[in-house]
């Protein structure tokens, strides 16, 4: 690892002005990034940290949702969001193993927007808000390929405000050593409609699958998905799974959380 210095600041005015300084990163749980730098492949001249703001950590509910500091480690959103937004709660205590629900934080997590991290998903299929320092930005807006999203220089995550569906669902298969997602679907019911997000599967990062939310949407019940499948062009293939197989995972894992919505 390369030397670099360290600043943890207070205020989120502090972070943003820290961040503006050349070779400035973000740190906030540090599950990617510091094995990265571990390995020589990131050399950032300041870490600066995220996890000393207290405005951005906590969950709470209030303006028509619940909000999700983006310091907010994975096992905090586990147990305090149980109250609120359950299937949220089960998604995160289900993330990695007990040392990375400590550490590992939600911003990070979407901020990092690995093709197979569960909490995309989430966002995607919650229709969730991403706040920044600068702004807020839609779900649909935010995720936009591997590893990218609608950040911009100097900016980053400071909570995620997550709309509460009348029922939802979080469904994944895990890959056995990291216990990333190989495939995971999340599906929230709104009054409006419903949202399927996928992660782990597609070749651009996490996805909405269409076909899927009208068919729930006109009917929530496992039987809407029996006439549908995923192209499986669009997939991943690897060492862990085919295309073929990622597609099908799909289907099976949207059809598992309808039940277990209902």
């Amino acid at each position: 690892m390369h030397n670099f210095d360290f600043a943890k600041p207070s205020t989120i005015a502090d972070a943003a002005k820290a961040l503006a300084a050349d070779g400035a990163q973000a740190l906030s749980g540090g599950q990617t990034l510091i094995p990265t730098m571990k390995q020589r492949l990131a050399a950032p001249a300041t870490l600066v940290s995220l996890t000393g703001i207290a405005e951005m950590r906590g969950v709470c509910t209030g303006d028509g949702g619940l909000h999700i500091g983006a310091a907010t480690p994975h096992a905090v959103v586990a147990k305090e969001a149980r109250a609120h937004y359950p299937a949220l709660a089960n998604l995160a205590g289900g993330i990695g193993d007990p040392s990375v629900r400590s550490r590992g934080t939600i911003g990070g997590s979407i901020a990092n927007n690995d093709p197979a991290a569960c909490y995309p998903s989430a966002v995607l299929a919650s229709g969730a808000t991403v706040v920044t320092n600068k702004r807020k930005i839609a779900a649909d807006d935010y995720f936009q390929g591997l590893f990218s999203t609608a950040l911009e220089e100097g900016e980053f995550v400071t909570s995620v405000v997550f709309p509460i569906p009348q029922k939802a669902a979080y469904v994944k298969f895990n890959q056995p050593a990291s216990r990333f997602a190989l495939t995971g679907v999340f599906v929230a019911k709104f009054a409006n409609g419903v949202r399927v997000g996928v992660t782990g599967a597609g070749n651009d990062g996490v996805f909405r699958w269409a076909e899927a939310e009208r068919a729930l949407s006109a009917d929530f019940s496992a039987a809407a998905l029996s006439g549908l499948s995923v192209d499986p062009s669009g997939m991943i293939a690897d060492l862990h799974g085919s295309a073929t197989y990622r597609a099908n995972l799909v289907k099976v894992l949207t059809t598992r959380a309808v039940a277990a919505a209902g």
